[in-house]
């Protein structure tokens, strides 16, 4: 049975919702970002792009309005370097569909794609909480952590781990499974931590549709397993950055 593009655009939102939310930094800003591109999409003629490319590309048109000067440089990178990292290794879209969404051609964008994944590398380090269950992925998100710079100042199996470990080190960035089996649930572990000591949180899932749905409180930043080391690392910058000031 064939799709219609409403079916397109639905299965489109939460990845639009992702990359809405990283760019802003905040759940509210990120999903209605995306409601107002959704309605310009919709008021548009078509075009030759899939539902979520097209979506990206009017979330970034919108995003861009709200900005004093999408050029000038943020925390070491322009806001257009950040959309081009995050829709390349967060979004996984191609360097050849990326480009035209952030307004550029291919040779400009890999050229702004790499003096941005070099700047990444100069980023400021942070003290990082990993909430994660599974001991081998735990190491392994540690090596990736440590591998972008920054400090792990512990790593928690359980709900109660995490929030102990949190009031004696208070992290400056919380990274935490959803799932922690028998250990508990991540999310309650993060909003048990937050009622006490703020910290910019990373989500990491296998299934982030079933995440961001637009209907509760949400987190901001999401990424999917298996995920690359850029991926973390540009996820890690943008949460402790705060994603991009608007005007």
């Amino acid at each position: 049975m064939a799709t219609t593009r409403r079916d397109d655009l639905i299965r489109a939102l939460p990845y639009a919702r992702r990359y809405a939310r990283a760019l802003t930094g905040s759940q509210p800003r990120g999903d209605l970002l995306v409601a107002e591109s959704l309605r310009e999409l919709l008021s548009a003629p078509t075009d030759d792009r899939t539902a979520r490319h097209g979506l990206y590309n009017w979330v970034t048109r919108r995003f861009e309005l709200g900005l004093v000067d999408p050029g000038a440089v943020e925390e070491g990178l322009t806001a257009r370097q950040r959309q081009l990292l995050l829709l390349t290794s967060l979004e996984e879209v191609p360097l050849e569909d990326a480009a035209p969404i952030v307004g550029l051609d291919v040779a400009d964008a890999g050229v702004q794609l790499a003096d941005a994944r070099d700047r990444l590398r100069a980023s400021a380090a942070t003290d990082v909480l990993i909430i994660e269950d599974e001991p081998i992925i735990a190491m392994d998100i540690e090596e990736l952590v440590l591998g972008c710079g920054h400090r792990v100042v512990g790593v928690a199996a359980t709900e109660a781990d995490a929030v102990k470990i949190a009031q004696k080190t208070r992290p400056g960035l919380i990274l935490a499974d959803i799932n922690l089996g028998l250990g508990g649930d991540g999310t309650s572990a993060v909003s048990r931590i937050l009622k006490h000591h703020y910290a910019p949180v990373i989500f990491v899932t296998a299934y982030p549709e079933r995440l961001l749905t637009g209907e509760t409180v949400e987190p901001a930043f999401v990424i999917t397993k298996p995920f690359e080391p850029l991926t973390l690392a540009i996820a890690t910058y943008q949460a402790v950055t705060g994603g991009i000031s608007l005007k």
